[in-house]
Order: structure tokens, then C-alpha cells, then sequence
């Protein structure tokens, strides 16, 4: 990116002051930045304290040999613990940790004691199972309780776990077995996904083919479908872990002990084996969790409706909320089994007043119409959040307005699965939030955005997310490459913690993500954002969902070209297109109008709900389509595929 970096088009004027009831009582006031900011090594070593410590630390941060950090390296804990027994102890036991609902309908509650209970047994299973301190477990479930209980288990013996989604082939699963040397997996006979019965232990049994560590295999009946067996090697979850005795004895260990490895797709095709340990992990995990949802455990109902196998399904299920003795909501299905109003279904039910999703789940609702969400009561909901990309402004305003009764504080969330808990987001009690922006670093948190020369942009300038000092839930390495976690991560800015995403300040010096640097267009010497493209699509009433991609063109290098799904009452009129591609030149300027605009029925994702923009560049311009099974759905492509030749272009 040239030194203009990127241009900065987008302008929202948009306003939205905390609640006046919740500012009141905000967990975390205005104080909360002062204070990590007089003394930021000292703020973090005060939210470690919320934590239950079996030797506390006294060193809060070891940096002499960056970028290898050491968080409270000399405090020894238990994560599982302090998600667990530390609340039945203080007499919490009869709280409800997670409410489950199947997709099928049935549902069933858990409560601390029981959680301590289960969590106790699956850990002297996987003792006799011969897993040991040091060891790790791959975990390949659908979202059912026991994959937490699995997770807490292996944390509560010391034993890091490898979750790997549900939705991945085998191949991807068998790479993940490998890297990460794992000797047990845990899986279970499949789920339940849009209606029927999605099978899980074909896809274990093939990986392990290919693999040759795994001692036992460890299964869940859940679905009750036929499966493969083999007496040696696998055990059924209800006769292993059920004639268990429900008590187990927790050890602490070092901060520094590894609590999981996560995967996350690299450029190269081998996946990167993102590590996170104990200590400084769950200290961030708690108190952001605690902090950007206001939490209230004593009366709070909590959804957060990503998958276990992402990070925010690790950081935002299963240790910030446990380790604060939430009370939760966890759900099996899709949004749309059996009805559209599933979701809304589930908040009704449960009263949920904290809700965590992504926006693609809000465009998808948006798509589908105002009237199915107007059916049911939301009226418990007091906070929304926000997380995976940036949120277009219309979709913020429709989440706000149409889940929120126009009164709840949204907090757009930014971080990843290398940062392990969130780093820039607003606080519901203390910020006046802004449409599509992730607004400021939390406090104890250094970010800011930089040039091609690593100088700070000044406001209104646009570039380079960095992080500029280190944070408790970093990652501490690459799986087995300490190299390429050196390479990756610190080598473009000297210092500096840059991940790829491109990002701008706007005139009050706030922060709004631009999505990843390769997703930047280059249109005749300007730098254009498909984020900021795709929000202005948004923000016409005919567009729910809109993909941007910058493919080659002779004339200006690159060329804009949209993929946008049509609103559920909208038609694909004659001068739709020109109309949007006036609307985009009228929102952001004449340069930033789309060459092409496609409307498309669907768009390629990934299971984690990100747009895949590079099979759509590959469509763009003509080429073979590049690796297509991390998507939902790969037809989705060969109807795009079939659809574009005949999609005018601007002359």
C-alpha cells in the first residue's frame, strides 16, 4: 500500500450514549483507561486477582526476550478450577452454567455442581485413557456440552487441547492430529445440523488412517447413527467416563503451561498452530468478558452464538464466561432449523440479555426480513455484540433497531484467534458508539494504526493495525515454529505485532477495521478498502449481504467488482445495478464505483461465516477456482460461476 495508505471514504455521523441505567452501574467506567494507562503492568496484575491463584504471581510481565512473552510466569493456577470448583465452593453450585437446546428441541441445564461433577469424571477417564501432563487431545465435537467438558477436562489435568471444528474434512483434521502429536481424540457419532443428523466419527476414523499417535478415540453418543468400531482403540463417552469417580483433585500449574493450540488456515496451506497458555489467557479472557458485556453472573443470561472449534467459542463460551460464573445459553443448530426464528426462539425462551454473534449472521437475518425477529420478545436483551469482521454501520443500525428496541449499547469487538481475547471495542457504560467502528483499545491495551514506514497515521489517515505493546492472552508462539511466529507476526514493523488487517482513524482518532491487507483494492493509484465499498452496497435498501473484490483491469489495475445478495423484498430490476453502483459513487466518491455488480442468491463462505473474497477474485478474473473445502457449500460457486458472463460491466 502506498504512503496515502487508504483512502479514507467512508464518513458516519451517527451517534449512540450508553443507557443512562447501565452507565450507572457499568462494571468498568472511564476510570478503567486512567488507571491502565498511569500504570499498565499494574492494572493487568489487579485483573489477574480476580482469578483463584494456588501461588500467586509476583511478576506481572517478562519481556527480555521479545517477542517471547512471559505473564505472571511465577503464579501457578488451575484453569478448570477457576471455572469450575472455585464457584461451587463459594456456594454457587445450584447456578445454572449452561442451558443447552439441541436443534432437535431438547434441551437440558447444567449447573456448577453438576459441571464440576462431569468435568471431574471426563478428567479420570482421560487419566486412564493414559493422558498425561504435557500431553494433547484433539477435540473434533459438535456445540453439546460435553465438547466443554472435554476442554476443561484436559485443561484440568494439564493436557492442552487441539479443538478442531466439526465442519472440517478429514485431511484438515489429520494435518491438525499430526502437527500437534496428539494421542486422544474426542469425538462424538455426529450432531445435529439443519434438520438431521451430520456424522462426525467417519471423518476421525479416515484422519486416523492417515496418522499413526492417536491411542484412543473417545465418542459421544449423540445422534445415535450407526458407526464404525474398533474394540482397541475407541470407548464410548457414557461407559468410560460415566463409571468414573466424580471426584478429582485439581493441580495447579505454571501460568506458562500451554492451555490449547488452535489452528488457523495459513497463505502457505499449513495450517498454523496458534498457542495460548493459562495464566495471562484466562486473566484477559475473564475480564473482557466481564467488561465489554457489563456482566451481571447473579442475573445476566449470556448467548454467545459462535462455534466451539473458533476462538471465540474458546475465549467467549467457554473460559471468560465460566471463569465468571455466567450463566449461559448454548446451542447445537443453525439459525434457520426448523424456522427463521430460531435465534429469537432461544432469546425469548431463556430470557437471554446478553447476546454475542457475527455480522454475517446479522446480514443473513437482515436478508430475511424485519417481520421474523418483530414475532418474539427480545424485550430481555440489554447488550449485543458484535465479532468476526467489521460490521457494515447498516448493519450495526438494523441489530440495534431490530434486536436491540433501538435501546441497547452494540459493542463491535476486535481481536483474533492470535490475540486470544478482545483488544478494541467499545464499553457499554462508557462509550458513545459510532455505527461500524470498533472505536478504542480496551484499557491495558496498545494499539494504533501505522504507515508503510511504521509511523502513526494522524486522524483521519488510514493503514495498519499494529500492537504496540505486549497483552496478557498473546500468543505466545507457533506451534513447533518459533521461526515462522517471528516471520509472521513481528517482521513487517520492528516491534510491533501486525496481523494483516488494514485499518483507519477517523477525525476523533477512533479506530475503523478495513479487513485483511490483501483484501485491498488498487484503483488507478488509489487504495480502496472492499470493506468500506461493501458497507456502502449495505447501506441501500435493495442489499443485505455484498462481497467486494479488486480484479486485474488493463485500463486502472484493478477494477471493482461486487457480488451482493438482494434484501428478502427486493427484486433484481433492470436499473438496480446502475442504481447501486450510483449509490456507492454518491456515498464514497466516483472512484470507489463498482465496475461489475453481480446479485448473486448466495456467497461463498467458510464455516466460520468469512466471505471467502479470493474464489470470487479467482471468478472475477476467469481463473480455475482455488481450494474450495474449508467453504459451507462449494456449489455455491459453480452458480456464480455460471451466472457472470452474462453480468453487464460498465463501459
Amino acid at each position: 500500500m502506498s504512503n496515502e495508505s487508504l483512502a479514507n471514504l467512508l464518513k458516519e455521523e451517527r451517534r449512540f450514549a450508553p443507557p443512562a441505567d447501565l452507565a450507572a452501574h457499568a462494571n468498568v467506567t472511564a476510570e478503567a483507561y486512567a488507571q491502565a494507562k498511569a500504570d499498565r503492568l499494574g492494572f493487568w496484575a489487579e485483573q489477574a486477582r480476580r482469578l483463584t491463584w494456588a501461588k500467586e504471581p509476583t511478576e506481572t510481565l517478562d519481556w527480555s526476550n521479545p517477542p517471547f512473552a512471559k505473564w505472571f510466569k511465577d503464579g501457578e493456577l488451575n484453569v478448570a478450577y477457576n471455572c469450575v470448583d472455585r464457584h461451587v465452593e463459594a456456594g454457587l453450585g445450584d447456578r445454572v452454567a449452561i442451558h443447552f437446546e439441541g436443534e432437535p428441541g431438547d434441551s437440558r441445564s447444567i449447573t456448577y455442581a453438576e459441571l464440576k461433577d462431569e468435568v471431574s469424571k471426563a478428567a479420570n477417564a482421560l487419566l486412564e485413557l493414559g493422558v498425561r501432563n504435557g500431553d494433547r487431545v484433539a477435540i473434533y465435537m459438535p456445540m453439546i456440552p460435553e465438547t466443554a467438558i472435554a476442554m476443561l477436562a484436559s485443561a484440568r489435568i494439564g493436557a492442552a487441547h487441539s479443538v478442531v471444528f466439526g465442519g472440517f474434512s478429514a485431511d484438515a483434521l489429520a494435518t491438525r492430529i499430526q502437527d500437534a502429536d496428539a494421542k486422544v481424540v474426542i469425538t462424538s457419532d455426529g450432531g445435529y445440523r439443519r434438520g438431521k443428523p451430520s456424522a462426525l466419527k467417519p471423518a476421525v476414523d479416515e484422519a486416523i488412517g492417515k496418522v499413526d499417535n492417536v491411542e484412543h478415540v473417545l465418542v459421544v453418543r449423540r445422534t445415535g447413527q450407526d458407526v464404525a468400531w474398533n474394540d482397541e482403540r475407541d470407548h464410548w463417552w457414557h461407559d468410560l467416563v460415566e463409571r468414573q469417580p466424580a471426584e478429582h483433585t485439581p493441580e495447579a500449574f505454571e501460568a506458562e503451561h500451554p492451555l490449547f493450540i488452535l489452528y488457523t488456515s495459513g497463505t502457505t496451506g499449513k495450517p498454523k498452530g496458534i498457542l495460548h497458555t493459562s495464566g495471562g489467557y484466562l486473566t484477559q479472557a475473564a475480564y473482557t468478558h466481564w467488561a465489554v458485556f457489563d456482566l451481571k453472573p447473579e442475573t445476566d443470561v449470556y448467548w454467545c452464538t459462535a462455534d466451539v472449534g473458533w476462538v471465540t467459542g474458546h475465549s467467549y463460551i467457554v473460559y471468560g464466561p465460566l471463569a465468571n460464573g455466567a450463566t449461559q445459553v448454548m446451542y447445537e443448530g443453525t439459525p434457520d432449523t426448523p424456522h427463521q426464528g430460531r435465534f429469537w426462539e432461544i432469546v425469548q425462551k431463556y430470557k437471554v440479555s446478553i447476546l454475542y454473534t457475527a455480522p454475517t449472521a446479522i446480514r443473513t437475518f437482515m436478508k430475511w426480513g424485519d417481520d421474523i425477529p418483530a414475532k418474539f420478545d427480545l424485550s430481555s436483551l440489554r447488550v449485543l455484540g458484535s465479532v468476526g469482521e467489521p460490521i457494515n454501520p447498516e448493519a450495526w443500525i438494523w441489530y440495534r433497531k431490530n434486536i436491540g428496541a433501538d435501546r441497547t449499547p452494540v459493542v463491535d469487538t476486535w481481536w483474533q484467534t492470535e490475540t486470544g481475547a478482545m483488544m478494541i471495542s467499545p464499553l457499554p457504560g462508557v462509550t458513545d458508539a459510532k455505527p461500524g467502528s470498533a472505536q478504542t483499545p480496551l484499557p491495558g491495551i496498545s494499539a494504533t494504526v501505522v504507515d508503510d514506514e511504521a509511523h502513526e497515521v494522524p486522524n483521519g489517515g488510514g493503514g495498519y493495525l499494529v500492537l504496540t505493546e505486549p497483552w496478557p492472552s498473546m500468543l505466545r508462539t507457533i506451534w513447533g515454529d518459533d521461526q515462522r511466529f517471528i516471520d509472521t507476526y513481528w517482521s513487517r514493523f520492528e516491534g510491533k505485532y501486525f496481523a494483516g488487517d488494514g485499518a483507519k482513524k477517523d477525525d476523533d482518532g477512533d479506530i475503523w477495521l478495513l479487513g485483511r491487507v490483501d483484501d485491498v483494492m488498487l484503483v488507478s493509484g488509489h487504495n480502496i478498502s472492499t470493506t468500506e465499498v461493501e458497507s456502502a452496497l449495505v447501506s441501500h435498501s435493495a442489499v443485505a449481504e455484498a462481497a467486494v473484490v479488486g480484479a486485474a483491469d488493463e485500463t486502472t489495475g484493478q477494477a471493482i467488482v461486487a457480488f451482493v445478495i438482494l434484501r428478502g423484498t427486493a427484486a433484481e430490476t433492470e436499473g438496480l445495478v446502475g442504481e447501486l453502483r450510483d449509490h456507492v459513487g454518491a456515498t464514497l466518491g466516483p472512484i470507489a464505483k463498482p465496475k461489475r455488480i453481480l446479485p448473486v442468491a448466495e456467497l461463498p463462505k467458510t464455516r466460520s461465516g468469512k466471505i471467502m473474497r479470493r474464489l470470487l477474485r479467482d471468478v472475477a478474473e476467469n481463473r480455475q477456482l482455488g481450494d474450495v473445502t474449508t467453504l459451507t457449500d462449494s456449489t455455491v460457486m459453480d452458480l456464480i460461476q455460471a451466472k457472470l458472463p452474462a453480468a453487464p460491466s460498465e463501459d
